[in-house]
């Protein structure tokens, strides 16, 4: 990563898009520590659209620098090692610090790391987790009935743990007290959501539009589908009926339909699903249409009664019910927030 400490290298010309921004006063840091083994997808994922806010307003809004423990150099699960701006250091009072962690994250945060964060947390800055960094939170006890994530693959290793803190589904999680991502591309989201509110809501499209990112609107979004979890299972016939109901979206099949292509029962079914998802056939049908229909209320203007139907939804209000008891939102509310 570039050295970051001149002042010189946070804005930087070329910019195809620009915007005018009203901005008076001191850029606001961003301070990013390193655990070994971090993950450096999401952290790139993190820094990229600071810089780009700063290149596209050709102004000074932010500036990032880069922390491990000791001030040296600290190698990142795929190998590569970053060289840090400095050693761990009191944030300056306006200041959000993120931990960044990565593979084997109950093992990278020494207790000199934990009592850093114990203690900026006590002077009241503002502190974070990427990827995995919710372990040292936990650990620093930090994590309290404040909503947070980390990546949906730690997640069972983390609750086994801690198990009175229970991490959201969601990408993000972004509250007052804490601010928390679930790795990779959710880094680029939760700080779209940042800039969006310091700066507005039209640098944060410009932002996206620059890394050629699909912005989910909502931390509400899942990190990961019902047939992401089912792989796993390698159950052939799981597999098959979760297939069936991707390809069949729009005009979704009946119990009935289902069984009958993939020759079961429907008593074989509902176990299947109940031993390897811990939900009816249905329910995950009906949560596979409504993050088919999140996709497209991001990706597209269809109205609402047009994604209703796409999604295999033929009642307009059974659809809005659906999707605000799955994303806390109806699909107006939701639509109308991001226009």
């Amino acid at each position: 990563m570039s050295d970051a400490s001149s002042d010189d290298s946070f804005v930087q010309k070329g910019a195809a898009a620009n915007l005018t921004v009203a901005h008076a006063g001191a850029p606001q840091d961003f301070y990013f520590l390193l655990l070994p083994k971090a993950t450096m997808l999401p952290v790139a994922a993190a820094i990229e659209p600071l810089r780009i806010a700063n290149q596209v307003t050709n102004t000074k809004l932010y500036r990032w620098f880069i922390m491990t423990e000791t001030g040296a150099p600290v190698r990142c699960s795929n190998g590569m090692v970053v060289t840090p701006d400095m050693a761990l250091a009191p944030l300056p009072p306006e200041a959000v610090g993120f931990v960044c962690a990565g593979v084997e994250p109950q093992d990278t945060a020494s207790e000199t790391t934990l009592n850093w964060l114990r203690r900026q947390h006590r002077f009241g800055r503002q502190i974070g987790g990427i990827c995995t960094g919710a372990f040292a939170l936990a650990q620093a006890g930090i994590i309290t009935d404040q909503p947070f994530t980390l990546h949906w693959e730690n997640q069972p290793g983390f609750t086994e743990r801690f198990g009175h803190l229970k991490p959201s589904p969601n990408i993000y999680e972004v509250s007052a007290a804490l601010m928390t991502c679930g790795g990779g591309s959710a880094a680029t989201d939760m700080m779209l959501t940042l800039i969006e509110q310091r700066h507005g809501k039209q640098l944060a499209i410009i932002v996206a539009d620059m890394c050629l990112h699909v912005r989910s609107t909502s931390g509400a979004a899942p990190q990961k589908s019902n047939y992401a979890v089912a792989i796993g299972s390698r159950n052939q016939r799981l597999l098959s009926a979760l297939q069936l109901m991707q390809d069949a979206i729009e005009e979704p099949l009946s119990i009935g339909a289902l069984c009958h292509r993939l020759d079961i029962s429907r008593r074989q079914l509902e176990r299947l699903f109940s031993r390897y998802l811990d939900q009816s056939p249905m329910h995950v049908y009906s949560d596979m249409r409504l993050s088919h229909a999140f996709a497209l209320m991001n990706e597209t203007s269809m109205s609402v009664t047009e994604i209703a139907l796409a999604s295999g939804f033929n009642s307009a209000t059974h659809f809005s019910r659906q999707f605000k008891r799955k994303f806390g939102a109806s699909p107006h509310f939701f639509r109308k927030g991001w226009a």
